[in-house]
C-alpha cells in the first residue's frame, strides 16, 4: 500500500505510471497532480536560487505563517512553532533541491483514472494547497476503483499531524479494503 502527503502524491503517482503492479492500495493526502503553471514554477526557482545564493531557508518560512483562515493547529502557539522548526531544520540546498524538484514535476492527472486498486483521499477543509475541491476532483478521477473521500474539518495541508487519529482510521479502513 502506497500513501502520498503532499508531494508525497506525486512520488506515489510516478509508481503507478511506472509500476502499477507495485500498487496494492493508494492514499493521497493533502496533495494533487498537478504541474505547476509557468509563474509558480518561476517562483520556485526563484526562491530554489534565493536559498542557494543566500544559504538561507527564509523564502520558505512563510509556510509557518498562519491567517485566520488557517486550522486552529497551525495558529496554535505549538502548530507555529513545529512548522517553524520543519523549516529551519531544513538545509537551504535542500529545500531547493524540493523547489526545483516540484517545478519540474509533470501533470501526474492521467494517472488518477487507471488506479484500479483501493484507494482514500484525505484532506483538510482548510488546505490552502489542495483544498477541498481539489481533492474531491482527485477521489472522483479515480474511476477504476473503489475511492473513499474523508474530508476533516479545521485542518489544513498536514493531516497525518494535524489529526493523526482521523488519518489513521481513513488508513486502517484502506487497509481493510486491500485485505
Amino acid at each position: 500500500m502506497w500513501v502520498g502527503l503532499s508531494m508525497g502524491g506525486y512520488v506515489i503517482l510516478d509508481i503507478q505510471r511506472r509500476h502499477p503492479d507495485a500498487v496494492a492500495g493508494f492514499a493521497m493526502c493533502d496533495t494533487k497532480g498537478d504541474a505547476d503553471a509557468p509563474a509558480q514554477r518561476a517562483n520556485r526557482v526563484r526562491v530554489a536560487e534565493t536559498c542557494e545564493s543566500g544559504h538561507t531557508v527564509d523564502p520558505v518560512m512563510h509556510f509557518a505563517d498562519a491567517t485566520d483562515a488557517d486550522s486552529s493547529f497551525k495558529r496554535s502557539e505549538a502548530g507555529k512553532a513545529l512548522f517553524s522548526r520543519w523549516i529551519r531544520d531544513q538545509r537551504p540546498e535542500g529545500v531547493a533541491w524540493r523547489q526545483r524538484m516540484a517545478a519540474g514535476r509533470p501533470d501526474l492527472n492521467d494517472q488518477l483514472p487507471l488506479v484500479t486498486v483501493p484507494a482514500a483521499v484525505i484532506g483538510g477543509d482548510r488546505d490552502p494547497f489542495s483544498p477541498p475541491a481539489t481533492m474531491r476532483a482527485v477521489a472522483d478521477a479515480m474511476t477504476g476503483t473503489d475511492v473513499t473521500y474523508t474530508e476533516i474539518a479545521d485542518c489544513g495541508h498536514f493531516s497525518a499531524t494535524e489529526h493523526p487519529a482521523t488519518v489513521a482510521a481513513a488508513l486502517v479502513d484502506l487497509m481493510r479494503r486491500v485485505g
